[in-house]
């Protein structure tokens, strides 16, 4: 078979394994109750390190300081995360009906407009991954005893982490001027870089600010290809409704 026949072939069984993964999505309803439950534990887990983190002083230089890292942290992780989501095809897997909905948002970037505490709610719901880290902080704070700078840096990642989601809520939706400043001074992600994420191809991954892009993109030049010819293909066909909150 000639290579573009071949590859006109491969694109067409993953559109349909895509359209296939997506109606599991649409149809049964434990994957979206599995992202309600996720959000749970996420958030409940966040308040509960924070419980435990409030007897723990530190001082305000060492706040700073734990803030500043576990941003850059979470800045770092939360894209590469994004960057292996983007990238992955493995539309039959169980988690499949969850990476096909996670790439819909290059179809329909726009989200839903809610409050900023129900954005943080439910957009963490998709961060899965964090539920195990999480729960391995909780013993390494109550039991363990590492440095007590340590563990604000622990619990301050992983709430910076749905901070993230937020971001990349408001760099989508919102057009607000105290929204812009914050993009403009690098607290919040920029309108302009995530643009690029979405305009070009295989870069600026990250969403909380984006400050660790530089680096992130070196790593997806290396063991990527990129979105635009790939995984963007796939939902080509798809004709059905975005997920829950876009």
């Amino acid at each position: 078979m000639p290579a573009r026949e071949e590859a006109g072939a491969e694109l067409e069984l993953k559109q349909q394994q895509f359209n296939a993964a997506m109606e599991l999505y649409s149809t049964k309803s434990g994957y979206r109750l599995f992202g309600k439950m996720v959000s749970v534990v996420n958030v409940s887990l966040q308040l509960y390190l924070l419980f435990l983190l409030a007897p723990l002083s530190i001082g305000g230089a060492w706040q700073v300081a734990a803030f500043c890292a576990a941003f850059l942290l979470a800045d770092f992780v939360n894209g590469v995360i994004h960057m292996i989501m983007d990238n992955s095809d493995r539309y039959q897997s169980i988690a499949g009906p969850l990476v096909a909905a996670f790439h819909l948002h290059h179809k329909t970037p726009m989200y839903k407009v809610n409050p900023l505490h129900v954005v943080y709610f439910n957009e963490t719901g998709a961060k899965v991954w964090l539920v195990p880290y999480l729960l391995a902080a909780v013993p390494v704070i109550s039991r363990l005893s590492p440095h007590p700078v340590l563990s604000h840096l622990l619990v301050y990642f992983g709430i910076l982490s749905s901070v993230a989601e937020v971001s990349h809520y408001i760099c989508h939706t919102s057009t607000s001027k105290p929204a812009l400043l914050l993009g403009r001074i690098g607290l919040l992600l920029p309108k302009r870089h995530h643009a690029r994420h979405h305009a070009a191809d295989n870069n600026n991954y990250a969403f909380l600010n984006g400050c660790t892009d530089p680096l992130i993109n070196l790593i997806a030049r290396r063991f990527f290809t990129g979105y635009k010819k790939n995984t963007d293909l796939h939902y080509a066909r798809y004709g059905g409704e975005g997920t829950a909150n876009r």
